[in-house]
This record gives structure tokens, C-alpha cells and sequence, in this order.
């Protein structure tokens, strides 16, 4: 079996080619930099870690519930469609759901991997190269970790997504070097930190807890890069500028929304994709659901200064302008402490285990 095997509908057995656009641009000033960036630069290079090494791999997971949520989180919980399905029909539907999930958290890692590469080359400060050359690490290690999961846990993988790619490619093709920065920095890292902060809170497996804290806190370090470069560069911008911004904005959130409705497994399964698709756009969970995403992006918009009359009717069209008032400095203090309470208590874990093993060697020595 090849990895294509692996695919719940086919993929092409090339390169997806993505044609970038812009200038690789060098600079000779290596002296300085902004204290904030290098700060955040040097904070990337101190938290690095290995995947095979700090996550706990052996923990099982359920492939039918891989968080182990109540059936009550399900998209289509409470429609009639649900109501007729079997056990063994809503178990597979939990598979593909899980599997579906964690696939678009996987190429979404790879288009970050992707665009923080780019964002090397193109951006023309060099403390800002600086700090994109370690995150370009860091979304090497969340691809080897997604990859790793799908593959030993779940066993299938989905497509990449369509509305994800499409702002995938328009953020690397254009010329323009801020653009890759808004795209991924912004919103597809802003709504991912929002999903994975969700699923690490409500699931109950600890491996999934734990893979979603650690990569949590490194996403915590690209939103507020993409925060500091932004800001000051967009405060220069002349009113045409900042409206195409805006317009890149506005789209790219419409994508990102739709990105997680979950059109594919019905699809995949044979579903009504219609009356599945009708359901979920109106559901009370995915209003909700919904808006909680949004909790990362909306606040960080504000801040970097897209925040003109087109973004916040939009935002209000979608449910989520009052997320404008949330603190994102507070949000990310949290999923750094997050991943560090779990370091804390798998170092308790492992000395517990140590001092048990100390005690029955003893033990033994004195029979």
C-alpha cells in the first residue's frame, strides 16, 4: 500500500505547483533590529522541541471518536438525518469526521511550512527573516506530528480542502511581500490556533490534548509575529492600499469559515450533501462553533488596522464581531502556559513512575 492508497478519494500523484510571485529580497543591513522581533526570535530558537520525544505516542486513540467527544458535538446531531442512522453508520461517520479533522490540520501545517519559507525570502527586514526561518522549523515539526497521528492512529487522510487552497495559493502568487504575512500569519494561523484551542479543551484523549497544547504554544509566537511585522507596515499604507488589504481579508474569512463544514464526508459517505450542508448552516453548534474560530482572527485584524467598514460588516454578517473586543495577548499567555502545565505534569508522571520502580526494586531486595 502507498500513501495514495490512504486517500478516501484520489490525489494527484505529483506536486500540487502553486506559482509564486515577487522578489527574493536581500538586505545588507545586519546590524539592529526591533527589540520586540529579535525578542520573539530568540524565544523561537529557546522553545524548540522533537515531536518523537515529547509527546506521549503509546496513549491509544478511539479512530471512530479520536477527542472523545459526547455525540452531541456532531455536526449533524439532533437532525433527522442522525436519527436514522445506526451505530455502526454513525461510528464510521466518527471515523471519517476524525480522519477528515486532523487531515486539513495536516495541510494546513504543510501551506504554513510553505508560505513561512516564502515569507524568508520575500520580507526585507532581516529580524523578520530571522524569526520566519524558526518557524519555518516549527511547521516542519506540526507536519512530521499531524502526518504521524493520521497515519499510526487513524489510518486514512483526507484532500486538502479547496477553500484552504484557494487562499493557500492567492497568498503565495501575489507579488506583494505583506501578503503571504495576512494570509497565513493572520487568518489560517488565527482560525487554526482557534480550532485546535477548541479541540484541546473539549477533548478527553490525552494524546490529542497534549499534540494540540504543544503545537498550540508555537502558534502562539507566529500570530504575534505576523501582529508586530503588520502593524507598523499597514499604519504607512495610503487608503487604496489599505482597501485591498481589506478586500483580501474579507474573502479569505468567507473561505476560512466554509473550510470547516465538513462537505467532503458527506460527500465521501453519500450522503445528502444538501440537506447535510442545510443543516449545519443552521445549526445552533455551528453558529457557535463558528464564532468561537473566529476568536483569534477578528481581535487581530483590529489590531493590525484592516478595520474599515467592509471588514466589519462582513464580521457582522458572519457572527463574529464581537470577538473585536477579546484579548489576544491573554489567549496566547494562555496556550504557552497550557503546553507548560503539561510538561509539568508528565515530568510528575515520570517521576511517580521512577519512585514506584525504586520501591518494589527495594522491596524485592528485601524478600
Amino acid at each position: 500500500m502507498t500513501m495514495h492508497d490512504r486517500y478516501t478519494s484520489p490525489v494527484d500523484l505529483g506536486t500540487w505547483d502553486v506559482p509564486a510571485a515577487g522578489a527574493a529580497r536581500f538586505t545588507w543591513e545586519y546590524d539592529g533590529g526591533r527589540d520586540r522581533l529579535l525578542s520573539l526570535y530568540q524565544k523561537g530558537k529557546d522553545k524548540q522541541w522533537d515531536a518523537q520525544t515529547r509527546i506521549d505516542w503509546d496513549v491509544e486513540v478511539d479512530p471512530v471518536n479520536v477527542a472523545g467527544l459526547p455525540e452531541q458535538f456532531n455536526p449533524l446531531f439532533g437532525s433527522e438525518i442522525w436519527d436514522k442512522m445506526s451505530q455502526r453508520e454513525r461510528d464510521e461517520f466518527g471515523r471519517h469526521q476524525g480522519s477528515w479533522l486532523f487531515s486539513q490540520f495536516l495541510h494546513g501545517e504543510q501551506g504554513a511550512l510553505n508560505v513561512s519559507a516564502r515569507i524568508v525570502q520575500s520580507v526585507p527586514d532581516l529580524d523578520s527573516k530571522f524569526y520566519a526561518a524558526t518557524q519555518t522549523m516549527d511547521e516542519a515539526r506540526h507536519v512530521e506530528l499531524y502526518a504521524k497521528f493520521l497515519n499510526d492512529k487513524i489510518g486514512t487522510f483526507y484532500p486538502l480542502n479547496q477553500d484552504l487552497a484557494k487562499l493557500l495559493s492567492e497568498s503565495l502568487s501575489d507579488s506583494r511581500w505583506d501578503l503571504p504575512y495576512l494570509g497565513m500569519q493572520v487568518m489560517i494561523e488565527g482560525l487554526a490556533l482557534a480550532a485546535f484551542g477548541l479541540y484541546r479543551d473539549m477533548s478527553t484523549n490525552p494524546l490529542v490534548k497534549q499534540l494540540l497544547a504543544y503545537v498550540m504554544q508555537d502558534e502562539a509566537r507566529h500570530v504575534a509575529f505576523g501582529r508586530l511585522a503588520l502593524k507598523d507596515y499597514y499604519a504607512e499604507l495610503t487608503d487604496k492600499e489599505r482597501a485591498e488589504r481589506e478586500e483580501f481579508v474579507v474573502e479569505g474569512c468567507y473561505l476560512m469559515r466554509d473550510r470547516f463544514k465538513g462537505k467532503e464526508i458527506f460527500e465521501t459517505l453519500d450522503m445528502p450533501v444538501d440537506k447535510c450542508m442545510e443543516y449545519v448552516d443552521n445549526s445552533d453548534m455551528y453558529t457557535l462553533y463558528t464564532s468561537l474560530l473566529f476568536s483569534r482572527i477578528v481581535p487581530c485584524v483590529r489590531d493590525i488596522g484592516l478595520w474599515g467598514d467592509k471588514v466589519q460588516t462582513a464580521y457582522a454578517d458572519m457572527g463574529v464581531l464581537d470577538n473585536a473586543k477579546a484579548d489576544l495577548t491573554a489567549l496566547m499567555r494562555q496556550d504557552e502556559e497550557m503546553a507548560e502545565r503539561f510538561d509539568e505534569e508528565k515530568a510528575e508522571r515520570e517521576l511517580a513512575t521512577r519512585q514506584k520502580e525504586v520501591q518494589e526494586a527495594i522491596t524485592l531486595g528485601a524478600e
